[in-house]
């Protein structure tokens, strides 16, 4: 079911656009090395087969989890005696090339840099960290992105009626599609070994419809229920944050696997943690935030199914944090004042006097300050004791307020103790 042209490949639009880099490449037929990037079953191999059929080049593949340099070297001089002797190009596709050491991606360097070779090489983890920087900067990087459940489901309605798949011999009820197409997680790849296994346990059942069941047995998964689009997603991201929120760490947990288990986006369980960190603990535990952040870029870094374990780390360490909703109440406090229409002048002293004639204008502006109706001039804070000067920082409107309120948990317990002695001397009632 491998497509054979760029139209017939699902997904990744940005990709096949008129005039994209990857289509005047397959239709000029032009000699240029690509570096593709993606998750799993996205298209990376289809790709390489598709410009190198598309464009009569010969097509040769090296694994970089078996090939070594003697391999590599073999593959780009027999790409050069063709050139050679025939006038054809070879493409030459390296998967995985991330896993090639220093020197196995240098030896890719002279067919690259000569034009023996159409280097095809593909990775699932960040180029800028696993390849070698000659490459990079001779190969054109295309990023592809994961496909989503109208992408797989294409890509298994197609499989079912055309000859090179099922043939129109099996229909698929729609609860056993829906189920294959979460379990696949945006991997076409895998969406076909699922509908092949399926359709393997109905034929041995006698049957031509592979109902639920069928597919839950040919899968060795329960089917979770569970929609991205509909109530169960909101349900399920809701008591995962609750559960979160009020620290049980088992239910946390129960909620995180529901949702990996269903094939949600990783990247939006780690966007919620993340927003999490800063909503429901904030200063309680300053590590919370670098916690989720991490977890967010391991996501990015390594993917699924590994970053699995990242998302339940950070699950764990901020559900067991003490808690604070300190940060979320003072910005929706300020916010509400400005919204409400307290904006004040900036104070003279705190204008910014770094262009020319600045400096005039705030001593012409400083006569009538507001606490003292004097010139006041501007305290450099660490000239004072403690570094912390006693003067005024809010406009007028606003001198009074006090948006954060830090509560006594966790960390946020010393915070709180530090912040009101702090907030005394600012405002010039420090009793010493």
């Amino acid at each position: 079911m491998r497509p054979r042209t760029l139209d017939e490949l699902v997904g990744q639009e940005q990709l096949r656009a008129p005039g994209s880099p990857l289509r005047q490449l397959v239709e000029g037929d032009q000699s240029m090395s690509l570096l593709l990037w993606g998750p799993p079953g996205t298209g990376k191999t289809t790709i390489a087969a598709i410009l190198s059929q598309q464009t009569d080049r010969r097509f040769v593949e090296v694994s970089a989890v078996s090939a070594g340099v003697k391999e590599v070297r073999a593959a780009i001089d027999a790409a050069r005696a063709e050139v050679v002797a025939s006038g054809h190009e070879t493409v030459l596709f390296v998967d995985e090339v991330h896993r090639f050491s220093k020197a196995q991606q240098d030896a890719l360097l002279p067919g690259v840099e000569n034009r023996w070779v159409t280097l095809v090489a593909a990775t699932t983890e960040n180029p800028f960290f696993s390849v070698i920087s000659p490459l990079l900067s001779r190969s054109l990087l295309l990023r592809l992105e994961p496909l989503t459940d109208d992408d797989v489901r294409a890509v298994l309605d197609r499989a079912l009626v055309d000859e090179r798949g099922l043939a129109g011999a099996y229909t698929l009820e729609e609860d056993a599609l829906d189920h294959l197409v979460r379990l696949a997680g945006g991997d076409a790849r895998r969406s076909l070994t699922y509908l092949e296994a399926s359709a393997g346990a109905a034929s041995s059942r006698g049957s031509t419809t592979i109902d639920l069941e069928m597919a839950e047995t040919a899968v060795d998964q329960a089917a979770v229920r569970y929609d991205r689009q509909g109530d169960q997603h909101y349900d399920v991201t809701s008591a995962f944050i609750k559960s979160l929120r009020g620290s049980d760490v088992d239910a946390a947990l129960h909620y995180l696997a529901r949702m990996i288990e269903a094939g949600e986006d990783p990247r939006f369980i780690a966007r919620r943690l993340v927003i999490l960190a800063s909503e429901d603990i904030g200063l309680a535990d300053p590590t919370a935030l670098p916690t989720a952040v991490a977890a967010a870029q391991a996501v990015q870094l390594i993917g699924m199914p590994e970053a699995r374990l990242n998302l339940a780390q950070a699950t764990i360490a901020l559900a067991i944090a003490p808690k604070s909703n300190a940060v979320i109440t003072a910005i929706e406090a300020a916010s509400a004042d400005v919204r409400a229409g307290k904006i004040g002048p900036v104070p003279p002293h705190l204008r910014d006097a770094h262009y020319q004639g600045a400096q005039t204008l705030r001593d012409a502006s400083s006569f009538g300050s507001s606490r003292t109706g004097s010139k006041v001039s501007y305290t450099y804070s660490h000239d004072e004791p403690f570094g912390i000067a006693e003067q005024q920082y809010a406009p007028d409107v606003v001198l009074d307020a006090e948006y954060y309120r830090p509560t006594s948990l966790g960390a946020e317990a010393a915070i709180k103790e530090r912040w009101e002695r702090v907030r005394r001397i600012i405002r010039g009632n420090d009793g010493r």
